[in-house]
């Protein structure tokens, strides 16, 4: 069925969050074997917010590059199938609220990362863009050579997410005639809110667990999505 609705689709577009990654051994926040479920002095969403940051600069950097840097994981079956079908025409816009980059390194083009990302970091005094890599082997807090702090370019919890971005989002759900829904429990606002302007004709959802939106979907699927979107690559 899933075939058969991409085969008469002609703007398709994928949102995805953390369930995406996890077959690239990247943890997510609310599994079993997430980030909520290991031990740390605070819960994650107080360690990569905002304030924490501002406060606690040294523990957040330890906490993001034990947790957050996952910088050899590499695309699985997901990421390249919708990369095959970005390639084959199918899909227009890949929306994500990961942070990895796992799309690109795939070979998806149009991918809207809701949440930054890792590999971009610039100097929060001089502006200045820096690697991953200077981010990733420094001792304690990044620091530019103007001594600013470096920070990576992603959305802490407190702040608000890039309105360019959202945007361009939005466009592309409105225009879409199918919507994927892929590995997410839709419980993130404001990101989740987007999927309102969606008025296309199928609405597909691709996650192991039961969301909020699955009454509205036209095709439901409980399964791994590397194993859902396999058969495109």
């Amino acid at each position: 069925m899933l075939r058969d609705f991409i085969a008469k689709s002609n703007y398709i577009v994928f949102f995805g969050g953390a369930g995406v990654s996890t077959e690239s051994g990247i943890p997510d926040f609310r599994s079993v074997d997430g980030l909520y479920n290991q031990q740390w002095k605070y819960p994650p969403e107080v360690m990569i917010s905002h304030s924490f940051f501002e406060s606690q600069t040294e523990e957040f950097f330890d906490f993001y590059g034990a947790k957050l840097l996952h910088l050899d994981a590499q695309p699985n079956k997901a990421h390249l199938a919708l990369a095959a079908l970005e390639k084959a025409g199918k899909l227009k816009a890949v929306i994500t609220q990961n942070i990895d980059g796992l799309h690109q390194k795939a070979g998806s083009e149009n991918v809207l990362e809701l949440h930054g990302s890792v590999w971009r970091n610039y100097c929060l005094n001089c502006g200045v863009t820096y690697s991953v890599d200077v981010v990733a082997n420094a001792a304690g807090v990044p620091l530019c050579e103007c001594a600013g702090i470096i920070r990576p370019d992603i959305v802490l919890y407190e702040e608000m997410l890039d309105d360019d971005v959202m945007i361009k989002a939005i466009e592309h759900i409105s225009r879409a005639d199918m919507l994927i829904i892929g590995g997410t429990s839709l419980g993130v606002y404001p990101a989740a809110g987007l999927l309102q302007h969606f008025g296309g004709e199928n609405l597909v959802l691709i996650n192991k667990t039961a969301t909020h939106m699955d009454k509205a979907a036209d095709l439901i699927i409980r399964e791994n999505i590397g194993d859902a979107l396999g058969c495109f690559i």
